[in-house]
C-alpha cells in the first residue's frame, strides 16, 4: 500500500512538472473555452457576440457617415470589414483579425490626413475584442506576429498619415495588452486541459498496471500451488516402482498420496483460474489458505518423505489476509524446495509471533545445490521475495551449515 501511494504521489508530481515545462505548439480551439458545449451557456454568449457585431458595425458606419463625411456606399463596406468579423472571431480568430486589419488599413487611405484618428472608436473596440480572441486561440509566436503586424502594418501608416504619434503608442499598448491577456487566458485553459488529459491517462495507466500486477500475483499463486503439489506427484510416481515393485499395500498408500495431492492441486488451480475469468469480487468463493492449514501442509510434506517438526513461538493472533497467505505460501514453497532438492531431510519450521512482525523460519539439514543452480531457475525464491517486498518485510534465504534456511519477517499491518 505504501509503495502504491508513493508511486501515485510521484507520478502526480511528474505529471504537474511535465505540464508546467511542456511547450505546446498550438492551442485548443478557443471556441471550446469561449463557446461551451452546454446550450444554456452557449446561446447567451452567441447572442452577446451577435449584439456586439451589430452594434459595432452600425456604430462604425454611422460615425463614418456623420462625423467623418464618408459616403454611405463606402461607409457600410468599411464598417463591415472593421467590425463584422467579430461574429466569427471566437471560431476563427486569425481569419477575423485579417479581415479587420484590412478594413482598418483601407480606412487609413480613405481618410488620411483628416481628424484625430482615421477610425471610429467602435472599430477600435471591435479590434480589441478580436485581438483578445486571437490571443486565446493562437500560440504565443503567432500572437507576437499578430501584434507586430498590427502595430507596423495598421497603426504606423495611420501615424504617417496624420494620427498623433503619442496616440499611436497608446493604441499599440492597447493592442499588445489585449493579445497578452488573451494569451494568458488561453494558456491557462490549455494547461488545465492538458493536466486533465494527463490525469485521465494516468488513471488508465494505473488501471493497466493494476491488471498486470494482478496477473503477476495469479502467476505466483499458480507457481506456488502447482509446483508444490506436482513436485510431490512426480517424486512419488518416480519412487513407486523402486519401492514397491510387486504392488503391495505400500504401493496403494503411495498412490493414495499421489491421488490426494493431485486432487488438492486441481482444486487450488480451479480457484486461481476462476479468478482469471471472474468479472466481480464475489467469484473467489474458495477461502484463501493460511497458517490454520499449517498442519495439513506439514503432513503432506511428511508423506513425501521429509521429517518435519513445527514450533509456534509467542501468542497467536489474528493476521492480515495478505500476511497470513504469504506466510503459508513461504512455508509451502520452502517445503516444496526441500522435497525437491533434499529428499528425506529433516526440516524445522518455526512460526514466531513477535511484537510487530511475524517471523517464518524454515530450515533443513539436507546438502544440496541451490535452487538458482537447479532446473527450476529459482522462481520460487523470486516469488517469496516479491511477497515479502509487497508487505514491506525482509527475507533471508541461503545455505547454512549442512542445509538451507529461509527466514521471512512479515510486518503485521492492519488486520481485517
Amino acid at each position: 500500500m505504501n509503495d502504491a501511494d508513493h508511486t501515485s504521489s510521484g507520478a502526480r508530481s511528474q505529471l504537474i512538472a511535465g505540464v508546467r515545462s511542456a511547450v505546446v505548439p498550438g492551442r485548443d480551439d478557443p471556441a471550446v473555452l469561449l463557446l461551451p458545449g452546454r446550450l444554456a451557456l452557449r446561446v447567451p454568449i452567441l447572442v452577446v457576440l451577435l449584439a456586439m457585431t451589430i452594434g459595432f458595425t452600425a456604430g462604425s458606419t454611422a460615425i463614418a457617415i456623420v462625423d467623418y463625411d464618408v459616403r454611405p456606399g463606402l461607409a457600410w463596406p468599411l464598417g463591415l470589414l472593421q467590425a463584422g468579423p467579430l461574429i466569427f472571431a471566437a471560431r476563427w480568430p486569425l481569419a477575423a483579425w485579417r479581415v479587420a486589419a484590412v478594413g482598418l488599413l483601407l480606412t487609413v487611405f480613405v481618410r488620411h490626413g483628416t481628424g484625430f484618428m482615421p477610425w471610429p472608436v467602435t472599430a477600435i473596440l471591435a479590434l480589441v475584442v478580436i485581438l483578445f480572441f486571437t490571443g486565446v486561440g493562437a500560440d504565443r509566436q503567432t500572437s507576437v506576429g499578430v501584434g507586430a503586424v498590427t502595430v507596423c502594418g495598421v497603426l504606423t501608416p495611420a501615424v504617417l498619415f496624420g494620427m498623433p504619434g503619442w496616440f499611436g503608442m497608446i493604441l499599440a499598448g492597447v493592442t499588445l495588452t489585449a493579445l497578452a491577456f488573451g494569451d494568458a487566458v488561453g494558456g491557462r485553459h490549455s494547461a488545465v486541459e492538458e493536466l486533465r488529459r494527463r490525469e485521465e491517462q494516468h488513471r488508465q495507466d494505473l488501471a493497466r498496471q493494476a491488471v498486470l500486477e494482478e496477473r503477476a500475483r495469479i502467476a505466483r499463486e499458480l507457481h506456488d500451488v502447482v509446483a508444490h503439489h506436482m513436485s510431490v506427484i512426480a517424486m512419488q510416481a518416480e519412487a513407486a516402482p523402486y519401492k514397491i515393485p510387486d504392488m503391495p499395500d505400500a504401493a496403494k498408500q503411495t498412490f493414495g498420496v499421489v491421488r490426494d495431492a493431485a486432487r488438492e492441486a486441481l482444486t487450488e488451480t480451479r480457484r486461481v483460474v476462476g479468478l482469471l475469468r471472474a468479472d466481480d469480487e464475489g467469484a473467489e468463493r474458495t477461502p484463501q489458505p493460511g497458517l490454520e492449514r499449517l498442519d495439513d501442509l506439514t503432513a503432506a510434506a511428511r508423506r513425501s518423505g521429509l521429517s518435519v517438526a513445527t514450533v509456534v513461538v509467542g501468542m497467536p493472533r489474528q493476521l492480515d489476509t495478505g500476511v497470513d497467505l504469504s506466510a503459508y505460501r513461504i512455508v509451502q514453497e520452502s517445503l516444496s524446495n526441500a522435497s525437491r532438492y533434499a529428499p528425506g531431510a529433516r526440516v524445522h519450521v518455526e512460526i514466531k509471533y513477535g511484537a510487530e512482525a511475524l517471523t517464518v523460519s524454515v530450515a533443513d539439514d539436507g546438502p544440496r545445490s541451490t535452487p538458482e543452480e537447479s532446473q527450476g531457475g529459482g522462481h520460487g525464491l523470486v516469488g517469496m521475495r516479491e511477497r515479502v517486498t509487497m508487505l514491506d518485510g525482509r527475507l533471508d534465504a541461503g545455505p547454512r551449515d549442512g542445509g538451507w534456511s529461509v527466514v521471512a519477517e512479515l510486518p503485521y499491518g492492519d488486520t481485517d
